[in-house]
């Protein structure tokens, strides 16, 4: 039986028969992080259509499948060990132990994050920070993975990964958070694991085939689905920010704030430098910019003011939009531009919030005290915020690689898909569905693989391969390559 009564306001008292104290939980905050996780949940399938409406449309459905999968793979492992492994208030400084195994005893006792909020509300809002995080690496995936070993990927992955990052920067007995490093909503927990993870996978899977001709010289196939998905992404993080106080206070409203203006400006700013190259206004440059905004100013949207807020968008706009060639100088196929967005959008963040975070901004919920950034004469905190960056990078990309070997040569575990499922799509190989009736359509009549459709550019299918290249990819038939060009 829960000890739990309500006071003459009617807020919830919960009596700790151990200590003989009573807590005190205020319905608006609980009923706020109740909306906040919703908000969050809303992002998951929002990454599935941003990232599907990028890709070729007979890949589109595989990940929004992707999305989805990851959402219902974590909830079993959050509630299996993830909550405990991550949050369990007797974890040593790098992983929690199995003390809330099954959720068990995960109740109405004060959570570890806050006393505002009790334990299980607590560990469904971090659930669906801990489900998101894997699906953004997903999307290494893009036309080139295997969609059923994915799910055994996730669970792994969760476990390994993020749950110990989640422990060392959130959990009060966390190497981070002792050393006093200033992560409000997932800079390196979310973004720069995950921005890490598609590096890992983009290199373990190698390149499409075609990859470096005009096959894969495609424009997203789905430009409003990039914009929907930003909608939800855009819409759900005042709940992954604002959440993050973890009470309805002053603080979440100035959360909320700076998360929009880091948006709106890293959009802008996004667009502007891809203007200058063919003198459009591209809508999906201006989605990608929002995104690396949001990214940027997450570990800092609690600790920093609304001036600071627009250093971020110009910054994380800039610099991310640059770090897409990265894949070019490296010669990895990074579809997404997961790690340019992620990574080196989260470390930016990281590296700001060093900068610009401000005791007074902390204090804004009347009980946080930090000793600032930069702006508080702080200068030791920029040293903790690349420590943390730095070793955030260095194990998720070890610790991804080495699962991703380890899968590959598990037999049904790998990864990589068959070139057979690179021609038709994903979404026919492994599915047996389309995004669109009309693909499935063109392939019965047109003859599947024997008769490939030759418009590359246009997002639908592939040029007919007449003969393969030295290094595998494959050359286009001369009359295709030059209607595909």
């Amino acid at each position: 039986m829960v000890n739990i009564t309500y006071d003459a306001s009617g807020d919830i008292s919960w009596y700790n028969p151990a200590t003989d104290t009573t807590v005190v939980y205020n319905l608006g905050d609980i009923a706020w992080i109740i909306v906040a996780t919703a908000l969050v949940w809303i992002m998951i399938p929002g990454v599935g259509f941003f990232y599907s409406g990028l890709l070729r449309r007979k890949n589109a459905l595989s990940m929004i499948w992707l999305s989805m999968m990851t959402l219902a793979v974590v909830s079993f492992q959050w509630f299996f060990w993830g909550f405990s492994l991550a949050f369990s208030d007797t974890a040593n400084s790098y992983i929690g132990d199995l003390r809330y195994f099954g959720l068990k005893g995960v109740l109405a006792q004060p959570s570890i994050g806050s006393s505002r909020i009790p334990s299980l509300m607590f560990c469904v809002y971090q659930l669906m920070f801990a489900a998101i995080t894997p699906m953004l690496a997903l999307g290494a995936l893009a036309e080139h993975g295997r969609l059923g070993p994915s799910m055994v990927f996730v669970f792994i992955w969760s476990t390994i990964v993020y749950d110990p990052i989640a422990c060392w920067t959130w959990n009060s007995n966390g190497w981070s958070f002792k050393h006093g490093g200033l992560d409000f909503a997932g800079g390196t927990p979310v973004h720069i694991s995950s921005g890490t993870a598609a590096l890992a996978i983009s290199i373990f899977l190698g390149k499409r085939r075609g990859y470096g001709t005009p096959r894969l010289a495609y424009k997203p196939h789905n430009s409003s689905y990039v914009v929907l998905g930003t909608v939800f992404l855009w819409f759900g993080w005042f709940g992954f920010n604002g959440g993050s106080a973890l009470s309805a206070n002053l603080r979440a409203i100035q959360a909320c704030i700076v998360t929009n203006l880091a948006a709106s400006v890293g959009g802008l700013t996004w667009m502007l430098w891809d203007y200058r190259l063919e003198r459009k206004w591209s809508v999906v440059g201006f989605c990608s910019g929002a995104v690396t905004g949001l990214v940027a100013i997450t570990p800092a949207s609690g600790y920093v003011g609304s001036p600071a807020a627009v250093c971020f968008g110009v910054l994380a706009g800039t610099i991310c939009n640059f770090a897409t060639q990265i894949k070019f100088l490296f010669h990895y196929d990074d579809a997404l531009d997961i790690f340019a967005v992620h990574t080196i959008g989260g470390i930016v963040g990281n590296v700001l919030t060093g900068i610009f975070a401000q005791s007074s901004v902390a204090g804004f919920d009347g009980l946080t005290t930090i000793p600032g950034g930069w702006l508080d004469g702080h200068f030791v905190q920029l040293g903790w915020q690349l420590a943390d960056s730095c070793a955030g990078f260095s194990y998720s990309l070890v610790m991804t690689t080495i699962i991703l070997w380890v899968m590959h040569f598990i037999p049904g575990l790998s990864l990589r898909c068959k070139e057979d499922a690179e021609i038709v799509g994903i979404d026919d190989y492994d599915m047996g569905e389309f995004a669109y009736d009309y693909v499935g359509l063109r392939q019965d009549v047109e003859g599947g693989l024997e008769q490939e459709g030759i418009n590359a550019t246009n997002g639908s299918k592939e040029p007919h391969h007449t003969e393969a290249d030295a290094d595998g990819s494959g050359s286009v038939d001369k009359a295709a390559e030059k209607q595909a060009v």
